[in-house]
Order: C-alpha cells, then sequence, then structure tokens
C-alpha cells in the first residue's frame, strides 16, 4: 500500500479509555461525568461539581465491578492490539521491500477519558513529524456522545498544533464491519449445540438481542442519528443471517431519561415470552470492557439464570482478521476521500 505521504501523515484511533487500576476508577469517572456532551447535570457551571460528587458516590460499587474482570479495563490494551494489526495490515503490501521505517503508515491511540488522553498525545505525534491525521473513531454508530465529543476535544487539541485531520465520523454498515458482526454471530450460535446454518430454516430456538449502549433521550429529540445508525447496522446484518431478534439498551446512568428498552427490561420480557436461548450481541461496542465483561456476562447472565434462561454474549471484535480488514479499508478510503493518498 502507498500512500505517496511519508511519516507526515499517521492514523489516529479514538476511543473511550478506561481506567488502568482500581485507584484510576474515580478520576476515570469525574472525566466522564465532566463532558457535558455526554450527560448534563444541571447548569454548566455545576457541571464538574456534581461530576465530583458522583464520582466520589460511584466510586466504590464500579470498583468492586472492575475487581471482577480483572482490576482494570482493557478497553487501552485491546485498542493498542488494534493498532498495531491495523498498522501491520496497512503496511503488509510494501513493508518487506522498505528499510526506511519512516515510510511506514503510522497508527496511533488516543483516549478520551483516561491515558493515553488525546491531549497527551497529539503533542506527541506533532514533535515526531505527523502533520496530517486521518481520525478513526471506534464508535461505528455516530453520536454527539461519544465520536461527537472525542473530535471537539480532537479538533480543539490539534488547531494548538498545526496538524490537519480528516474524519471518519460513522461506519455503521461498512460490508467487512457487518461480515465480522455475522462472523461473530454465527460462532455464537454454534455453542448452543444444534444450531442449524444459516442457509437452513430459521434457527428459531435461539433468540438474538442486540444490546447498545443506551442514550439520553435529550439527544435524539435533537437529531443524533445514533438510535438510526444502530438500526441500519441490524438491517445490514439480517440481510446475512435468519434470526429471530429484539433490540434494547444498556448502561444508563444519571437522572435524565434514556433510550429503551433497557436490557434488563428486555430480558425480564423475553423470558415472559418462553424464550430459553439468548444470544447477545454487543451491537455497538468492538471492543471488550465493562459493559461486556461485567453488564452482560455477569449482571445479564445471572439475571437470565433466575429468568429461567440461558444467556451467552458473541465474542466482541477486538482484533479479529475480519474487523481489522474493515478498519484497513475505513482507512484506505478515507485517505482517498482526504486527497492525502495516489
Amino acid at each position: 500500500m502507498k500512500t505517496g505521504t511519508g511519516r507526515s501523515t499517521g492514523v489516529l484511533l479514538l476511543n473511550l479509555g478506561g481506567p488502568d487500576s482500581l485507584r484510576a476508577v474515580k478520576p476515570f469517572l469525574f472525566n466522564l461525568f465532566s463532558d457535558r456532551e455526554i450527560i448534563r447535570l444541571g447548569p454548566s457551571f455545576l457541571q464538574k461539581p456534581i461530576a465530583h460528587l458522583i464520582s466520589s458516590l460511584r466510586a466504590q460499587k464500579t470498583r468492586e465491578a472492575y475487581g471482577l474482570i480483572g482490576g482494570k479495563s482493557p478497553i487501552c490494551d485491546i485498542t493498542f492490539a488494534q493498532a498495531r494489526a491495523l498498522e501491520t495490515l496497512l503496511n503488509d503490501d510494501s513493508a518487506p521491500r522498505r528499510s526506511d521505517i519512516a515510510e511506514r503508515l503510522q497508527v496511533r491511540v488516543a483516549m478520551r477519558y483516561w491515558h493515553p488522553l488525546i491531549e497527551e498525545v497529539i503533542p506527541s505525534l506533532q514533535e515526531n513529524g505527523i502533520r496530517k491525521l486521518i481520525v478513526l473513531s471506534l464508535y461505528p454508530q455516530y453520536s454527539v456522545a461519544t465520536t461527537g465529543s472525542s473530535l471537539n476535544k480532537l479538533r480543539d487539541v490539534t488547531g494548538r498544533y498545526g496538524i490537519e485531520i480528516f474524519s471518519i465520523l460513522s461506519w455503521f454498515d461498512q460490508p467487512l464491519y457487518i461480515d465480522a458482526l455475522v462472523h461473530s454471530m454465527k460462532e455464537g450460535l454454534k455453542v448452543f449445540g444444534d444450531t442449524p446454518s444459516v442457509s437452513a430454516d430459521r434457527a428459531s430456538h435461539v433468540h438474538v438481542l442486540f444490546s447498545a449502549h443506551s442514550l439520553p433521550v435529550k439527544f435524539i429529540e435533537e437529531g443524533d442519528p445514533y438510535v438510526d445508525q444502530i438500526k441500519g447496522t441490524i438491517h445490514e446484518i439480517v440481510k446475512k443471517i435468519d434470526i429471530s431478534w429484539s433490540l434494547s439498551y444498556q448502561s444508563k446512568s444519571g437522572p435524565v431519561q434514556w433510550v429503551g428498552p433497557s436490557t434488563e427490561e428486555m430480558i425480564a420480557d423475553l423470558a415472559q415470552q418462553g424464550i430459553k436461548n439468548l444470544l447477545v450481541v454487543p451491537i455497538s461496542f468492538v471492543s471488550d470492557h465493562i459493559e461486556t465483561l461485567y453488564e452482560i456476562d455477569i449482571l445479564y447472565k445471572k439475571m437470565a439464570e433466575q429468568s429461567g434462561m440461558r444467556l451467552e454474549r458473541v465474542a466482541s471484535l477486538n482484533t479479529s482478521p475480519l474487523f481489522i480488514a474493515a478498519l484497513k479499508d475505513i482507512v484506505l478510503k478515507g485517505m482517498k476521500e482526504a486527497g492525502w493518498a495516489e
């Protein structure tokens, strides 16, 4: 893969971030709740005081949850692994013939709420000669609370360092991404044993529950495309695999109205409908973190068991080859659209 841009162009993967130790939980929560683009806590001048109060009240319970999944969030390690895999794939075509590592297209990572923070990464990129960045948010579906917030922070920081950015806002229906999800779902269905192949009759005895991170209803009312794009992703999936399915939302927090139905409510409803086997697809997440490893694998699984259901979760995309291939395709198309590739 030849870009003709040399070392001056890089790729930046953006993600949420997560505490890298139990001590980091409270400051991570404070950073999260301080972001008014995620949740508006009273008048703007009260945002940080209220965020401090909430993070103090929630810290112990959240530390206990992280304690059950290894004492930290794995999202940073996974995102760095994704970056390494993507960099290798982007440079595969020409890397064996290159002796100058400076010509390779570099892939870096920045996080919104915990280290390596956006404001820490950008100065180092500038010092290393990066002048142009293809920015890929690892949220497939756009929301002002996720990609929007991260890009606003990024633009503020890069503007001070003379770095030009080209942002990929969403990729909810990217074909290779859809293929990666379908592949993961097929593997997940196999866990239930005698699931028919997708070319056979509907696997009606396994119900699929797509669980997305929730969002304040007010954002949707203001035009946020997140819910429509979640449904768009599912629309592409069901073209390729014949399933019975439902959609729910998890991880709501704070005293505002959130998009529903909640995953907890949906599990209870499906149990009442007589569903016995449930395959959960964390549709808005591409990496394992507390929402998959704790909420789904521990809380929701126990809830399902208490309701007489077997709940399994599809493997997160993480560094699956199909997913990394999807990221490569997204980046290369972005470079062409930006006019930064030959």
